[in-house]
């Protein structure tokens, strides 16, 4: 079968993976109202192409806090990498390596980040975390990070609890006997959400900046007001997201929410999305109405599920080539061109 677009991947992955691992891949919250309206809200954005512009030459390179990366596009943090491939996030790294895009690794990854790191040395790697209650354990982590040349340090913000994810309440979800939350082995029991800490606030950035020299990017921002508070208190940069859906149910679309934190900020932080990006045209409406890049999430796991590390190759080349012909045909030759003159867009 040829792999034309993601959503063969997507086909591909609901075929051939075991049940319990698709089911805690695609889960929303609830009734999954916010994870389908993420993919829904792009395919409300109309473009505006324009014509007889000089487009036989292409840039599609961007950075990212100074970092340059072949195309605006990153593979989102997601945990347990091991239900798609054997090799886990050591063949995610490899695969954002050979794009040279950027691999945020999660806290709950199934591999160490020692592995991670060993398997593609001198890729741009970011770390996401999860505050726990152990603090001792959260800082641990965040200054092992640091010392393996993780660039970038994400606090996730939109999980005190975790959200109800009905199939995996049905399902009983848990890891597989031989699968271990690797970074967390000896400071916790495997899986159990939740030693989540609930009492994190703002402050606590100050705490993470006194442990650490990486720039903080904040994840999961959906409000101006939120925006504003994340510029005030120091951040380097914002991932507009909603988890996937698999929180709050029935909150903002990301790409809805990206334009009010974009205008919020007004350039003083980097600002990205992700959620629901399925097609190279998605990510060229996302960087139109103000992203520096989009980050993908459950297509990194399709492309996994696949053929691993190739897998997940393909799905970021077929990006890249929808990306780089998307904004050709919009008249746009490099990435700077790009604008809001590009798009319709109404929440309505």
């Amino acid at each position: 079968m040829a792999m034309v677009c993601l959503s063969d991947f997507e086909a591909y992955a609901k075929k051939y993976l075991p049940k319990i691992a698709w089911d805690y891949f695609a889960a929303g919250a609830d009734d999954c109202t916010t994870r389908d309206e993420n993919i829904l809200a792009y395919k409300r954005i109309r473009f505006q192409p324009r014509m007889l512009r000089d487009v036989s030459v292409m840039d599609i390179r961007t950075k990212i806090l100074g970092s340059e990366i072949s195309f605006p596009v990153g593979i989102a943090p997601t945990g347990f990498h091991q239900l798609a491939w054997p090799d886990g996030e050591k063949s995610t790294a490899r695969a954002a390596r050979a794009m040279n895009t950027c691999y945020i690794a999660s806290t709950y990854s199934t591999c160490t980040l020692e592995e991670i790191s060993a398997a593609a040395p001198g890729g741009l790697r970011w770390f996401q975390l999860y505050i726990h209650r152990n603090r001792a354990a959260s800082q641990q982590l965040v200054q092992r990070a640091e010392a393996l040349g993780f660039r970038g340090l994400v606090l996730t913000t939109d999980v005190p609890y975790t959200g109800k994810r009905r199939d995996d309440v049905r399902n009983g979800f848990r890891l597989p006997p031989h699968m271990k939350v690797k970074n967390l082995e000896q400071a916790f029991e495997v899986c159990k959400m939740s030693l989540l800490d609930p009492s994190v606030t703002w402050n606590d950035i100050y705490w993470l900046r006194s442990l650490t020299r990486l720039p903080i990017i904040i994840k999961g921002i959906l409000t101006r007001e939120d925006a504003e508070l994340a510029v005030r208190h120091g951040v380097q940069g914002i991932i507009v997201s909603n988890h996937g859906g698999r929180q709050l149910d029935e909150g903002p679309a990301t790409i809805d929410a990206l334009v009010e934190v974009v205008e919020a900020v007004q350039g003083r932080v980097e600002v990205y999305v992700d959620g629901g990006i399925r097609k190279g045209s998605d990510v060229l409406k996302a960087l139109a109405l103000g992203a520096k890049c989009v980050f993908i999430g459950r297509p990194a796991l399709w492309g996994l599920a696949y053929k691993g590390g190739e897998g997940l190759q393909d799905v970021l080349r077929i990006l890249q080539d929808e990306f780089r012909l998307s904004m050709a045909l919009a008249g746009c030759a490099r990435v700077s061109e790009v604008g809001q003159h590009l798009v319709q867009f109404s929440k309505l």
